[in-house]
């Protein structure tokens, strides 16, 4: 397939998991991507799996002047973006009664912050037709124990695809949510555990964990014109989980 022949993305956490996943299927659907994120190895290998038809920038979502250059390199070799996934985040576990300040403003200066100044800044080389994907999580719509502070991000990144379908009214840019379930990428092995992980995939309805390759055909979908009627819109990639 070619839906996305031609076209210029960028994917912010792409040097792994969900990202990469998505930044493979663009290249393999015609598009020249750039993947950008904080930890060089992971880049650097990450372009060994993507090819010629992908650049990687380094930098942190958090940080505007990293953003900035971003979209400078993007502007200078490309001219304009047609897709951004908005996909960087983190999180770690901590129970109400154990949150402290340094994992409030961590998780929220990443997953909100961070999120937010990725699109704004986007903007100004996105044109009729472009598509925005915002990475949320099945957390979002669910309580989960000891993980409210980030579930409270998700929550927050659902409503900015609302609110932003209402702001990009009349431009032609659309905006919609991938929210996750569990999906087997190492941050996910990380934080939760892949022993308990494998637990959760397991209370699905479909009664498995997920695979990259799954959220990024839905990412490809969003990001091509097979979803030109769709923004504001949440699509659940999560094997049932908060969808019962």
């Amino acid at each position: 397939m070619n839906r996305l022949q031609g076209k210029t993305a960028v994917v912010t956490g792409g040097g792994s998991g969900i990202g990469l996943g998505a930044a493979k299927r663009f290249v393999e659907e015609g598009a020249f991507v750039y993947i950008f994120g904080r930890r060089q190895d992971a880049l650097d290998g990450a372009l060994g799996q993507l090819g010629e038809n992908a650049r990687a920038v380094r930098g942190s979502v958090t940080d505007l002047a990293d953003l900035d250059r971003l979209y400078e390199t993007v502007r200078q070799d490309r001219g304009q973006l047609d897709i951004l996934f908005a996909n960087a985040g983190t999180g770690e576990f901590a129970g109400l009664g154990e949150i402290s300040l340094e994992h409030y403003e961590k998780t929220f200066d990443v997953n909100v912050k961070g999120l937010l100044f990725t699109v704004q800044k986007a903007l100004p080389l996105m044109k009729a037709g472009s598509s925005v994907i915002l990475t949320g999580s099945s957390t979002g719509s669910m309580g989960t124990p000891k993980f409210s502070v980030y579930s409270a991000t998700k929550a927050a990144v659902r409503n900015f695809a609302r609110s932003w379908a209402e702001d990009l009214r009349g431009t032609g840019i659309r905006v919609n949510v991938l929210s996750p379930g569990p999906i087997l990428t190492e941050l996910a092995m990380e934080v939760v555990g892949e022993e308990d992980f494998r637990k959760l995939g397991s209370i699905t309805p479909l009664g498995r964990i997920g695979d990259p390759t799954e959220t990024a055909a839905t990412a490809a979908f969003l990001a091509s014109d097979d979803s030109s009627f769709m923004t504001g819109s949440e699509v659940a990639v999560d094997g049932g989980l908060a969808q019962i």
